[in-house]
Parts: structure tokens; sequence; C-alpha cells
């Protein structure tokens, strides 16, 4: 069995790390560069670094910030927000991060993942897809969650994987920041439609949360979550011995 995962998750706005519910109602936390410190230090496997309105404001991701939190981890970070082209790739990259996540860029532009797999490679490019249901479908959602793309999410998955993205995030609106469990059936059903890794995102509200997804889906490589370990509500060493204890494999 492959090591399973534990991320945290810096969603970051005017350079600044906070955090909603829905994808709603943002509230500061604290910075970026401090948290990702500490992260580093605590035994999370890897960490994210969002600038959510990047897309929806139009405008490039903060590459100040980003560059003095790539400074203070010494572990692989994913950089997402505002990416829309090979040279903003190329740009994050210089920054310091290890993978590129991109989202509203690739259904503004589908070619875009193709052009950065063959650049830098499938394991750089992460698709990170926003889902909600809409009338039972799963449909894709564009900015930051404000935007309804109409796209069914499976076989949009499905076309980004085939042109080289190497890993998918799947972040379920329904369950953002309600801490009441993974979205079992839609990560169930990104699972059936692909072979590359896929990451779990939205809705762990405690420890058993990230034992019934691993044991329930196997499939799934890793737990994505931002405020219950920005709380202090789930501590990453606690989490991950309760792993173990319970037979899933994890760094510790």
């Amino acid at each position: 069995m492959i090591t399973k995962r534990i991320i945290p998750c810096l969603d970051v706005r005017d350079g600044r790390v906070v955090k909603g519910v829905n994808f709603e109602g943002l509230a500061d936390v604290s910075s970026p560069v401090s948290l990702a410190k500490f992260y580093s230090s605590c035994g999370a496997d890897e960490l994210v670094f969002y600038d959510i309105t990047a897309s929806s404001d139009g405008r490039r991701l903060f590459t100040d910030i980003l560059c003095e939190t790539a400074k203070s981890v010494f572990i692989p970070l994913t950089v997402g927000g505002g990416i829309n082209t090979v040279a903003d790739f190329d740009r994050v990259l210089k920054c310091g991060a290890d993978k590129v996540s991109v989202n509203s860029g690739a259904i503004k532009n589908p070619d875009l993942i193709k052009e950065a797999a063959k650049l830098y490679g499938d394991q750089c490019v992460v698709l990170s897809v926003d889902i909600k249901r809409v009338d039972g479908v799963f449909r894709v959602f564009a900015k930051g969650g404000r935007e309804n793309t109409g796209m069914e999410a499976i076989e949009w998955i499905k076309r980004c994987v085939g042109n080289g993205a190497g890993e998918v995030v799947v972040n379920s609106i329904d369950t953002d920041g309600v801490k009441k469990g993974f979205d079992i059936p839609m990560l169930s059903a990104v699972c059936e439609a692909v072979s590359v890794p896929v990451i779990a995102s939205g809705g762990a509200g405690c420890i058993n949360d990230f034992i019934t997804l691993f044991q329930t889906l196997p499939q799934v490589d890793a737990g994505l979550a931002a405020s219950i370990f920005h709380f202090g509500e789930v501590k990453i060493a606690d989490l991950k011995a309760e792993m173990s204890k319970n037979g899933i494999i994890t760094r510790l």
C-alpha cells in the first residue's frame, strides 16, 4: 500500500491565510509564512498554497509572499491561483514551488495542461477541481467556487488527466468547512474514473474522518484540510499516530 499523505492547505487572500465555509464567509487566520514553518516542522507531508482570489480578481498570484513561504518549508509545496499560462507555471516554479495547481486557467484554456505537462512533466501539473452538486449532477465551478461552468465534473477530470495532469485535488464545495467528513461518493466517482493520485479536500472535522476516508477509499492518496489544522483541532502528529494504529501506512 502507498504511504498516505496529510496535506495542510493555506488559502491566501491579500497575503493572509483565511478560512470560510462552503467557500464563503472568509475569516483571517494567520501569516502564510509562519503557518508554513509550523507545518513543515510538525510532520506535514506536503503543503498547498492557494491564492484564492487571484482568478476572480483577474490578477497574477502574489509572488513576494510565495517566495517567503517557499523558503520556509522543507516539504513539497504545491501552488495555485491565477495560473493561466505556461509563463505563470514558470514564474511560480522559480518562486520555489514543486508543483503547480491549475483550476480556472484550465477551464479557460484546456490546452494549458497539455502545454505545461510537455514542458515540466506530468508530475508537476496538479488539476484542482471545485465541484458542487447541481440537481444531482457533479458540476465544475470556477473562480473560487463562484461560477458554475455547467461542465460535468468526472468527464472534465478524465479529459484533463488525459492531457497530462499528474494529480487531482477534488474540492467538494458541498462539504467545505462543514466538518462532517469528506465527500466519499464524489471521491469514489473520481477514483473510479482516473488512475493518477487523488487528493481529498473539503469536510474533515476530526481524526476519524481521515481514518474513514482511507479505509473506505484506499485509492485516495492524500487528505487535505485547513481549519482543523489551523485552529489546532487536530494535531498532525496525533492524526498520523491514529492512522498507523489503524493500519494506514503514513510517514511518522
